[in-house]
């Protein structure tokens, strides 16, 4: 994987850019087909099934054939420069189809289309509709209005949108893994980000709607939830009588107490809220999974003041340090920004000290991206010189190659219990699924009637530094 692929997505994500694929009851079902591409975090795929939702009550039916599409959207990411790039360009492409038909609509949807709102119907001259993440809800409106020629925004951010009721419709999913929402927005102003002004402030979904949801899924036959929110850790919903709240310990707990069979996941921490309670509520539940993802961004106090994350290096040092002391084969992967604004050699050397240290199983990689109307934007210079950043990259990628292929080294004779998730990406031949560790581990099929869903042991035999390979243990699954 190159840096730059490492850099498009956050773990535990959908492919980035894929097309949701159809349910077979389309075919007959819906008179209108719509078409949908996904860029960016877990939030947009999910996001996006909750797009589907909407539009499936309203008459239109997934495709993943853009020729047959009457409604085309692309779900926007504006995390770095790169993506807003990527989805330019495919808007360009579109526009030959457009050219052809006349009637096919095209939306903008995401965090892209609430930083340029309006902006990009000047911009991009073929787009039809610019629809926030809070204003979903709004699209068959709008879907109707630019049927008659006129063109659509809303990008008004809500205090209370979580789209609790919605149930998302789990198109292009391996019946085996889902993502489920449990809040929306974010109240950190990290200085390098942009989510605060795309996705608003931070509010907690209905606890009892995310278990139903969970409780829903595992009926369905999944087998595996992850939680997500931009910052689980803060997630804190209280009842409308007052008289019940729930911290995101307890609502883990109650996921994890639907059946030992569904396991669970979270993304993302943030290491200034993950709470002790929570670790040791991983530790009491085998179903929960032991992985953490704690972005460290920077290995220097000097860079992280200036990112605005509220902790020094020493306090992350601090957490890491208790994760492994109540959870000590925890998996740990973390997010790393190279290149900020007045970042010296000296900085840059402490983020490789620390990484160093931390010996992360995974890492996402970045050099730094100035993103329009961010605090960095109003307040520093991005005063690195990209040859730089590049260069810096390169060496924390190094680092972080090198210490994973040393952590899958030390699985190699151990037996892991793994979900089996589908084929292998590179044989129909081989399993693929993961530990609660979140490692990728492929085996040969065998004469064994397995399917994806079921839990298997495997014995690791060999590793790459991201693939674990094994062997099916005969006899030993759950």
């Amino acid at each position: 994987m190159s840096v730059l692929d490492l850099a498009t997505a956050t773990h535990n994500e959908a492919r980035q850019g894929e097309a949701i694929m159809p349910l077979a009851q389309d075919i007959k079902q819906y008179h209108k087909r719509f078409y949908i591409e996904s860029y960016g975090c877990a939030m947009n795929f999910a996001d996006s099934e909750v797009v589907a939702s909407i539009l499936n009550e309203n008459g239109f039916g997934a495709t993943t054939d853009l020729t047959e599409a009457d409604l085309i959207l692309i779900n926007t990411c504006s995390i770095r420069d790169k993506a807003e790039q990527t989805v330019r360009k495919r808007l360009t492409e579109f526009k030959r189809l457009k050219a052809a038909r006349k009637d096919i609509l095209v939306g903008v949807l995401g965090c892209m289309a609430e930083r340029l709102k309006s902006k990009f119907l000047e911009e991009e001259q073929l787009v039809d509709l610019v629809v926030g993440p809070d204003a979903y809800r709004s699209i068959p409106a709008l879907v109707t209005e630019a049927e008659s020629g006129q063109k659509g925004v809303d990008v008004l951010l809500s205090r209370e949108e979580t789209y609790a009721d919605i149930a998302p419709v789990r198109l292009g999913s391996n019946g085996v893994t889902a993502f489920v929402s449990i809040m929306r927005g974010c109240n950190n102003m990290c200085s390098f980000c942009v989510v605060p002004f795309t996705r608003g402030r931070e509010r907690s979904r209905d606890a009892y709607s995310i278990i139903a949801e969970c409780q829903d899924l595992f009926g369905k036959g999944y087998r595996e939830v992850t939680l997500l929110g931009q910052n689980v850790d803060s997630y804190y919903w209280t009842a409308e009588t007052g008289t019940e709240t729930v911290t995101f310990a307890m609502l883990l707990e109650k996921v994890a107490l639907i059946s030992p069979l569904l396991r669970v996941r979270f993304s993302t921490s943030h290491p200034k809220d993950i709470t002790d309670e929570v670790l040791f509520t991983i530790r009491k539940y085998d179903n929960i999974c032991n992985y953490i993802h704690l972005p460290v961004q920077s290995g220097s106090t000097r860079i992280l003041q200036l990112m605005n994350r509220t902790y020094t290096r020493e306090w992350y040092i601090a957490k890491f340090n208790r994760i492994r002391e109540i959870l000590p084969d925890c998996g740990l992967s973390t997010d790393v920004i190279c290149g900020f604004c007045t970042e010296t050699e000296e900085d840059h050397q402490q983020t490789l000290s620390l990484m160093t240290y931390c010996r992360f199983n995974l890492s996402y990689m970045y050099f730094y991206s100035e993103r329009p109307g961010t605090l960095a934007e109003r307040r520093y210079t991005d005063d690195v010189p990209e040859t730089v950043k590049k260069r810096r990259l390169a060496e924390v990628v190094d680092v972080q190659r090198r210490f994973a292929y040393e952590g899958m080294l030390l699985d190699v004779g151990k037996t892991f219990k793994v979900l089996i998730e589908g084929n292998s990406k590179k044989s129909d031949q081989d399993w693929a699924g993961r530990n609660d560790q979140n490692k990728m581990i492929v085996f040969p099929k065998t004469t064994v009637d397995h399917k994806p869903g079921d839990y298997v042991w495997v014995n690791i035999s060999s590793c790459t530094s991201a693939t674990l390979m094994g062997e099916l243990v005969p006899g030993e699954t759950d």
